[in-house]
């Protein structure tokens, strides 16, 4: 980017909200998947939808690349900038514009953490459903961004699920408004084709969500086993019955090690799993299912089963599942979180391969995954600082993709593609598809400014620089969960 644009741009914005220095970038350098890092040449932090949108409309005219960044939790490399280019933060457009008890609707700009979303709806008995682990601070402009889930999103679904309109600034400049409080829409879903568009195709500003009741009663068991098989056994069975859980989440030694470490979470001794299984809804209903539950969960044989008895110890159980990623680092220097589906009836068998798999690669494997819809989060830990450590690390990380594919599931639950994932993109996809989605995303930005570099396969390797945890988590300033 040449002086003279640079200071086009900075002009744009009051002092203090344009960032060039080398100390200023650095925590824009990567996402929560660090082991990718580029600089960009700044980075502009708009306060309003209007400034977003002359920012585009400035990058537009001037082929500048840009990259719209939340808070960074995504573990795809989504937000990494792009050398050249500007970041564009959202973070100070966080305001919960309405909030619509009767039609059951929020309207937000793409700032907004997750959970205050449903801080903000509690008072109302209302609750936002999509919780990814990082929901106390990743955004929602990123959560459309890439169609996050969380562990409730058996039950509930995706992000895509809840988003029921956007107002938006495409690449071009152009401010498009799809959707609306209504459930029912005519005429194509623009909002779904959005929602996971991974920044391709521009910026979210105003984000129509819907709420849900919040469930009247709760059950929440964990079961310890001994095995990952017999705990993946599990879940098919409670799948197969009929049940819709809120959530089936596992974990497995190694994570609940890292949970204990970081949380001093309290799991069943001797066991090398653990699953996490909640219902929840009407009081009548959730007493009825939990019979049921209750059966099948004893008829697994699990070392111990130990239903929460009150509010505290459910959020204790989910305290030490949600913090698992971030409590890895106390294992491990370094670690790559993986993300991959297989069918569930397949899960016990993705396991044992996965087990194998790491063996053979001398590495060590923490497994946390939403259980109830096959989406695997193994946590591959290694040491950058040993020759070697970080290809065999990122084999394996493609090893277990390839199986995902071979075994009918996916390269991706939730994470998305970003530039971890786009040479892999080819096992799951014909070329002729590659190409329809290539000719989409110039439909919506035909200069390629948007986000570029990512999801789709390229020849250019991303600067592979740093691994671990970001420096702002080690310094303990920012926390991902």
């Amino acid at each position: 980017m040449t002086a003279p644009v640079l200071q086009r741009l900075a002009a744009m914005l009051p002092p203090g909200r344009f960032l060039e220095r080398p100390e200023q970038l650095a925590a824009y350098e990567s996402d929560g998947l660090t082991a990718f890092r580029t600089r960009p040449s700044a980075v502009v932090i708009p306060e309003t939808a209007d400034e977003v949108i002359a920012l585009v409309r400035f990058c537009h005219a001037e082929r500048l690349p840009f990259v719209a960044r939340g808070s960074g939790t995504s573990l795809s490399g989504g937000s990494l900038p792009v050398a050249g280019g500007i970041v564009i933060a959202l973070n100070r457009l966080n305001r919960i514009l309405k909030l619509d008890p009767a039609q059951r609707i929020a309207v937000v700009e793409p700032g907004v953490v997750n959970l205050d979303v449903t801080q903000a709806a509690a008072v109302h008995g209302l609750h936002y459903a999509p919780d990814p682990s990082s929901q106390s601070i990743c955004t929602i402009g990123g959560n459309v961004a890439f169609n996050s889930g969380g562990a409730h999103c058996l039950k509930y679904g995706m992000t895509s699920n809840h988003v029921l309109g956007l107002k938006a600034v495409l690449a071009t400049g152009e401010v498009v408004e799809w959707g609306g409080p209504s459930r029912e829409t005519v005429g194509p879903d623009w909002c779904g084709l959005f929602t996971g568009n991974e920044g391709l195709f521009g910026i979210a500003l105003e984000i129509t969500l819907q709420l849900l009741p919040r469930a009247e009663c709760f059950h929440t068991v964990l079961a310890g086993y001994r095995t990952l098989e017999q705990a993946g056994d599990a879940v098919s069975a409670v799948i197969a019955s009929g049940l819709l859980p809120g959530a089936m989440e596992i974990m497995d030694a190694l994570a609940l090690e890292a949970a204990v470490a970081a949380v001093h979470a309290e799991y069943p001794p001797g066991c090398e799993a653990v699953l996490i299984v909640e219902l929840e809804g009407p009081r009548e209903v959730v007493a009825a299912d939990r019979e049921r539950l209750d059966r099948m969960i004893a008829a697994s044989r699990p070392v111990e089963a130990r239903p929460a008895r009150d509010a505290e110890e459910r959020t204790a159980i989910w305290k030490g599942r949600k913090s698992a990623f971030s409590a890895v680092g106390r294992l491990s220097p370094d670690f790559i979180v993986q993300d991959g589906v297989v069918p569930r009836r397949r899960l016990g068998e993705a396991l044992r391969r996965i087990g194998q798999m790491a063996q053979k690669s001398e590495l060590r494997v923490a497994n946390v995954f939403h259980a109830g819809d096959g989406n695997l989060h193994p946590l591959i830990l290694f040491n950058g600082r040993e020759s070697g450590a970080l290809s065999r690390a990122e084999a394996l990380a493609g090893a277990i993709l390839e199986m995902c594919v071979e075994m009918g599931g996916s390269i991706t639950g939730e994470h998305g593609v970003g530039v971890e994932k786009r040479e892999y993109l080819p096992a799951m996809f014909s070329a002729e598809e590659i190409d329809c989605m290539r000719r989409l995303r110039s439909a919506f930005d035909p200069l390629g400014i948007a986000n570029p570099g990512k999801m789709f396969p390229t020849s250019e390797a991303p600067a592979l620089q740093q691994h671990g945890l970001h420096p702002l988590e080690k310094a303990g300033v920012i926390l991902r969960e």
